[in-house]
């Protein structure tokens, strides 16, 4: 099964200056990219190759990322990500557009998604999705 891999967990992998607590979470990573289980998505992509200074670096990105395809988002993705906003509203909770696109998406293809955002935790006592564990 494919886990959707959001942006705090490849920032975590590309930070320049590492952190040891974060040695778990590359690890999974790693294992995931071997395993050819990462699911990635435009928005996504996006988010990780902007605020990039430097052209050679973001070119060095662009084309690592290049080795996953992302995954096709729907128009119902859209709509779906509309309610989810609508339902989390209902309860209190915020969050951006990005991420309950990814709920959607994650809900419609039975993704986990790998995240170190805790608004997905809040998100998933809502909503229907899945998270991922390292």
């Amino acid at each position: 099964m494919k886990v959707l891999i959001d942006t705090s967990i490849w920032s975590l992998a590309l930070r320049r200056k590492k952190r040891s607590h974060d040695d778990s979470t590359e690890s999974e990573l790693a294992s995931l990219v071997t395993d050819g289980r990462v699911a990635l998505i435009g928005p996504i992509r996006q988010e990780i190759l902007s605020g990039i200074k430097e052209r050679a670096q973001f070119d060095r990105l662009r084309d690592h990322l290049g080795a996953f395809s992302d995954t096709t988002i729907t128009r119902e993705d859209y709509e779906e990500a509309a309610a989810f906003h609508n339902q989390c509203r209902a309860k209190g909770l915020q969050g951006s557009n990005t991420d309950f696109l990814i709920c959607a998406i994650a809900t419609h293809n039975d993704f986990p998604i790998f995240t170190t955002d805790q608004d997905f935790t809040h998100f998933a006592s809502v909503l229907p999705i899945k998270l991922h564990q390292s």
